[in-house]
């Protein structure tokens, strides 16, 4: 038998170069599932992502599902891309096992939990806003900081610095004072030494969502970041909100020792693999 990819709708373009386009999972011309790849909005089009890869129930266990992956790998390359990225639900054994045996690795995960009664911060540390004034010297730190991971990615450092600031401008329309968007500083013994940014009605995510925690160099294994996330759980729960998610990249285990100590469970696995 032989399965292929049929496109099941028009490929829809975007004006900064993305692609996006639907295909039915065929077994001798037979639908025996579905797929939807797309290039990644964030990632710049030269990064391919398989959004949904589905075989219905009674035609799984057959390899439908390896040809087809291998297939959607095709169709990127045909597309120009230079790597494929997918999100998995962290209960999607299956999935998991499929990608790790085609060659994809792990670039990081998403973490969330229930907010619970946090306790207040420790003797001479205080949480507060970050200050209009503070903002402007934040978010340059902030968008040369996730330029960063993109520059591991292979992207051109004035590319990765333009969509680094296009992303915060767009989550931070009003800066500091951005509706729904809890920006904080922690202080110990008067001196700031930390920040975390939480979004409060987020789109990536159904709960809180905390998209950095950073500590300065000098202060860091003193429990800040610790007194941090347990700031952006108190938001979160006064928010009325029932969970409060992060992301964390791989290979950093300090940071996903931490949450794993604070009671966060995997929810997805963000993973990549290269086409040459």
């Amino acid at each position: 038998m032989t399965t292929h990819l049929r496109p099941a709708g028009a490929e829809r373009r975007e004006p900064d170069g993305g692609r996006t386009r639907s295909y039915a999972v065929c077994v001798n011309g037979r639908p025996v599932g579905d797929v939807e790849l797309a290039t990644d909005p964030r990632l710049g089009p030269a990064t391919g992502r398989v959004r949904t890869l589905r075989i219905r129930r009674p035609e799984r266990h057959r390899g439908r599902g390896t040809v087809a992956a291998l297939a959607a790998e095709e169709v990127l390359r045909s597309w120009g891309c230079r790597e494929v990225v997918l999100s998995l639900d962290a209960r999607a054994d299956i999935g998991l096992r499929l990608a790790a045996a085609l060659g994809y690795t792990e670039t990081g995960r998403t973490l969330d939990k229930e907010p619970g009664e946090a306790p207040e911060p420790p003797p001479h540390a205080v949480v507060r806003p970050l200050t209009a004034a503070e903002y402007p010297d934040w978010l340059t730190a902030e968008t040369q900081a996730y330029a960063r991971r993109w520059l591991t990615r292979g992207m051109a450092p004035d590319e990765a610095l333009r969509r680094s600031r296009a992303l915060h401008d767009d989550l931070l329309p009003a800066g500091a004072a951005t509706p729904d968007a809890a920006l904080r500083v922690l202080e110990h013994g008067g001196v700031a030494v930390g920040t975390v940014w939480i979004a409060l009605r987020p789109r990536i995510a159904a709960g809180g969502y905390v998209h950095s925690v950073t500590v300065a160099p000098e202060h860091r294994g003193r429990g800040h970041g610790r007194t941090l996330l347990l700031a952006a759980e108190r938001e979160c729960r006064a928010a009325g909100l029932r969970t409060v998610g992060l992301h964390v990249l791989a290979g950093n285990e300090v940071a996903l020792r931490l949450c794993e100590s604070m009671g966060y469970r995997p929810a997805a696995y963000h993973l990549s693999k290269p086409l040459i």
